[in-house]
């Protein structure tokens, strides 16, 4: 054999080219697919400013698809408060605040919110089949098997980021309050 190149080894190497190029470009373009969305990226986090929340109402925020209730306590619902009802609170400065997952455990129902029944056992009540959650999301009558769960969140500046677990996250996960395991009020 020669040394020289001849014409059917140049058009093999230009073809060998051309599908390296190609497959580089095929890559990165299943790489792209494969990322998240920006708007998906950015519905990861969900910011609320809880500096202005008046006692007593319900606050619902839009986090990943689901709808997330926070509540400024009153000084009289902290009062009638039991101890593991205090430790699902979140505590910014003198301020205690219930925050969860707005969706009832047993069918996923949104359960509505009764201020006047904020200080008993009824404060929530999914209409579909009758489930009631106290103050603090904390399944009070059946057929609901599970509290309300507690998202993701930690806090910044006095605002609530959810989607991200904080210290006061963690400590509420250490206690074994989120709503992953049955509580008694």
């Amino acid at each position: 054999m020669s040394e020289s190149m001849n014409r059917r080894d140049a058009m093999g190497i230009a073809f060998g080219a051309c599908a390296a190029v190609g497959g580089v470009f095929a890559l990165a373009g299943m790489k792209k697919a494969w990322d998240p969305l920006p708007s998906v990226k950015a519905a990861g986090t969900t910011t609320v400013d809880v500096s202005t929340a008046e006692d007593n109402v319900l606050y619902t925020e839009k986090w990943r698809g689901k709808p997330v209730f926070i509540i400024k306590k009153t000084p009289e619902m902290v009062a009638a408060s039991s101890e593991v009802v205090k430790k699902r609170d979140l505590v910014i400065g003198n301020d205690h605040y219930m925050i969860c997952i707005g969706l009832c455990t047993h069918l996923g129902c949104i359960p509505s919110y009764d201020p006047k029944n904020a200080t008993n056992k009824e404060a929530f009540l999914c209409a579909c089949h009758g489930a009631t959650y106290d103050q603090s999301g904390i399944n009070t009558k059946a057929p609901a098997p599970l509290p309300m769960l507690i998202p993701p969140f930690k806090v910044e500046n006095g605002k609530i980021i959810l989607g991200e677990a904080g210290p006061e996250y963690e400590k509420m996960k250490a206690d074994g309050v989120l709503g992953e395991t049955p509580l008694q009020a």
